[in-house]
């Protein structure tokens, strides 16, 4: 997005921060800059510059000011992607709310994926850090599209610390409760951004129980989630959980598959590494059901629950199923 665009596209960058800093008033330091776009392609300096000074002068406070903002950010994206949780602590309100944009190319490593997360909470710089940092691993790090990595993928988040009698360094209990926030903020945006992945019918959501550790479990979901040929299975609303089982196998995890089980929503498929019979017309309805169902209603996900037998551990992963719409979307994307 923008990237690879040699030594003018970092003069662009530093252009852009000047620009900015220079029309609000403030040092360059506080200006962070985001970017989608084609990678190889410049911004087009000249329309960002004439933009600018307008777009500061309408700076405001209004209730719909989240809406345009989380609108504006959108590419391919077909819905925006908002959120925002509070709480009371100590008798003070405090807020943690979010956007993001995100479609395709998404399987974060920290995809063209933005998100800006806000709290007004006081709390020092490295602790903010290690909340936000466990918040990212917990949603956006677990979702996946396409298996495409972007060069850009940006989790930015803001702690203004304008209600300063709420210290989340001095107080366990705060930190703890804003953290839950702050985590379901990023979870929701995160299962977003995957609904709205590039020619999706449904949210995939993928829990793997039983592994020895959080990160093996992690692993598997999101080998689970990624994987095409179950991808593209769910968008056929065929329950062949076969391919599910090669995806764990192939995620890189010491496993014991005659402890493996599959359940695809209320539908058991293997247990202790055996299959089962099962109603095959029930289950590719569950799927087909979930196709029709509202926008992140709960019921348009289709769940995989996978367990392990191998510990206490668990993860889960998000992602969507794979439709000839998004092979349309992206076969002629610059031309």
């Amino acid at each position: 997005a923008n990237a690879v665009t040699g030594a003018a596209g970092w003069e662009d960058a530093e252009r852009s921060i000047k620009l900015t800093s220079e029309i609000l008033g403030i040092e360059q330091e506080q200006v962070l800059v985001c970017s989608t776009g084609v990678i190889g392609h410049r911004i087009n300096m000249e329309k960002l510059e004439s933009a600018l000074p307008g777009l500061a002068t309408s700076l405001d406070k209004g209730t719909d000011t989240n809406s345009r903002t989380a609108g504006a950010i959108l590419t391919t994206d077909l819905v925006s992607k908002q959120i925002a949780f509070e709480t009371v602590i100590d008798g003070e309100r405090i807020v943690v709310g979010g956007m993001s944009k995100g479609s395709g190319m998404i399987h974060p490593d920290m995809a063209t994926m933005l998100a800006f997360v806000t709290c007004d909470a006081k709390v020092s710089g490295a602790t903010w850090q290690r909340m936000v940092s466990e918040a990212a691993d917990e949603s956006f790090n677990q979702i996946t599209v396409d298996g495409d990595t972007s060069t850009n993928d940006s989790l930015i988040a803001l702690a203004s610390g304008e209600v300063s009698s709420v210290d989340l360094d001095k107080s366990a209990s705060a930190c703890e409760a804003v953290q839950s926030m702050l985590t379901q903020c990023c979870q929701y945006l995160a299962k977003c951004i995957a609904r709205d992945g590039e020619g999706a019918t449904v949210l995939l959501e993928v829990n793997v129980r039983g592994a020895r550790s959080q990160s093996e479990a992690r692993k598997v979901a999101k080998t689970v989630a990624g994987s095409s040929l179950f991808k593209a299975a769910v968008y056929g609303r065929d329950p062949n959980w076969g391919r599910i089982a090669g995806a764990v196998g192939r995620a890189g995890v010491d496993l014991d598959q005659n402890k493996l089980g599959i359940s695809l929503g209320p539908h058991e498929l293997l247990r202790d590494g055996q299959p089962l019979d099962f109603d095959k017309a029930a289950a590719s309805s569950y799927m087909k059901a979930a196709s029709t169902a509202e926008y992140l209603s709960g019921k348009d996900t289709v769940r995989v629950e996978i367990t392990l037998g191998e510990g206490d551990s668990e993860g889960t992963a998000w992602g969507c199923d794979l439709s000839y719409d998004y092979v349309k979307i992206n076969a002629d994307y610059t031309t």
